[in-house]
């Protein structure tokens, strides 16, 4: 049976219009008024509010193992989360232990992800390196994968140097894939939380003060400059401080493609979250990295605006208060990762639209369109269209909710929204034109999710890159001059 979205106002990245939207077989069929449809169809009222692409939230990390501990969040109960926010899709990230197999993890993530109760696809990070790695990243694409993450953070454990960046970067080039980065320099991390313990700082302030703004600009610096000089080009998750940003916005300037990803936690908390004298309270915000000041939050939004940073993403990563206590008397030892794949939309409407930073269409692009755009999956994600997934959201801009870890669809025992009250809410959201959130309740099917393949780039992909001449050697030919002997 077909859904008919009626009286709604059809908004994408690049205009708005009055317009019904009929949905079969999963896609959207039609997309006009006075619409011709088959008898039965169910029809959702809209009521005047907003129809627009569901969002998609290109940084996740379900089930992940870390730090010793393992991400309480599954694929069943995160997807189910973001369907209640109106965000259809996720990129989740596959990690793979040292030395462990690229497509071996990739295995484990797909089995995982068969829960899911919506679509999903996925990055898989390079943590080591050998031939073998290199031979996999290929089959990793082959099976869908267009994206490959390094972490130049996390000392001992994921970081990678600037060797195996420069030869996994030439190997993305080489398969038409992106690199990504987790930008912050995990020496200096390291050295500056062991000056930290040593001074008898062992509390959540400890990890801001560990991970302050200059370690992420080195990096983010750094893995530009690794990237022109291969000739590909490059995503940094998580921008999280101005320096990082602006590093990306000279890049831009300068004609490469290098994108820049907050996070919706960025735009709206900073670091006096981590001086409360509630342990649990400061350290339930730990991630990395660390919330800013305002200032870094007010260059974010000023980039979303600008253009110079481009999706909005969670880095949605779920621990119980039990699970951060791990790191009770050492800061060092408290898991990283917060919440948000449910409240993103909300938080980015209240603050950016309703603020009048952005425009609705602008929201669409930083929360869909351009994420499908840069993962290689647009129109059929991202776009209200005919013949694009019927993956929707019915927003309602006047519907107003408190957050509220009470309330929420999270297996997260704590909101670090908690109490925020926001004006802006999806009322309906259809996922492959089933409609799965409606008046605050959820129908959604366990398994019912699919893993959405994402093609290599085209050839221009490299071009684009502003590749570097000196990435082109060549032999010269010269005329050598042999003195003679007189």
């Amino acid at each position: 049976m077909g859904v008919l979205i009626r009286g709604g106002t059809v908004v994408n990245a690049d205009r708005s219009e009055r317009a019904d939207v009929y949905c079969s077989d999963g896609v959207i069929k039609a997309v006009g008024t006075g619409l011709d449809v088959p008898a039965g169809t169910e029809v959702v009222d809209a009521g005047g509010a907003l129809v627009m692409p569901g969002g998609i939230d290109p940084h996740t990390h379900m089930e992940m193992p870390f730090m010793g501990t393992r991400a309480i969040e599954d694929f069943e109960s995160g997807t189910a989360s973001m369907l209640a926010g109106g965000t259809t899709m996720l990129i989740d990230f596959v990690i793979p232990s040292p030395q462990q197999s690229l497509t071996a993890a990739l295995d484990d993530w797909s089995d995982w992800a068969k829960k899911a109760v919506a679509d999903y696809s996925f990055h898989v990070a390079i943590t080591w390196w050998s031939e073998r790695v290199e031979q996999q990243m290929a089959e990793c694409v082959d099976r869908g994968v267009n994206s490959f993450k390094h972490f130049m953070a996390y000392k001992g454990a994921l970081m990678v140097d600037d060797e195996i960046l420069f030869k996994s970067f030439t190997r993305c080039r080489e398969l038409g894939a992106l690199p990504m980065v987790h930008a912050e320099n995990g020496d200096a991390v390291y050295l500056l939380q062991q000056q930290l313990l040593n001074a008898g700082i062992t509390g959540p302030e400890g990890h801001a003060l560990s991970r302050p703004p200059h370690v992420e600009a080195e990096a983010a610096n750094r893995a530009i400059m690794i990237a022109q000089t291969v000739g590909v080009p490059l995503y940094v998750v998580h921008t999280s401080c101005r320096e990082a940003h602006e590093a990306i916005a000279r890049a831009r300037a300068a004609g490469l493609r290098v994108y820049g990803e907050p996070l919706a936690q960025h735009l709206v908390l900073d670091e006096s979250v981590y001086y409360s004298p509630d342990w649990e309270f400061a350290a339930s915000r730990v991630m990395s990295p660390p919330f800013r000041t305002k200032d870094h939050q007010k260059s974010l939004w000023d980039g979303l605006v600008a253009g110079s940073l481009q999706v909005v993403a969670t880095d949605h990563c779920a621990f119980l208060i039990s699970q951060k206590k791990m790191g009770l008397d050492n800061f060092t030892k408290i898991p990283n990762g917060t919440g948000g794949i449910e409240e993103r939309l909300k938080v980015v409407w209240h603050f950016g639209v309703n603020s009048g930073r952005l425009t609705p269409e602008e929201f669409v692009a930083v929360t869909s369109t351009n994420c499908a755009r840069i993962y290689n999956i647009y129109p059929q994600k991202g776009r209200v269209g005919v013949g694009s997934d019927a993956d929707l959201v019915v927003w309602d801009p006047k519907a107003t909710h408190t957050i509220s870890q009470k309330t929420h669809h999270s297996r997260m025992d704590v909101n670090v929204f908690e109490g925020i009250t926001v004006t802006g809410a999806p009322k309906v959201t259809v996922s492959q034109g089933k409609v799965v959130w409606k008046d605050g309740q959820l129908d959604v099917t366990r398994g019912h999710g699919r893993n959405v393949k994402r093609p290599p780039f085209a050839p221009v992909f490299e071009a684009q890159a502003k590749v570097n001449d000196r990435t082109r050697p060549h032999p010269v030919k010269r005329t050598v001059h042999l003195q003679q002997t007189p």
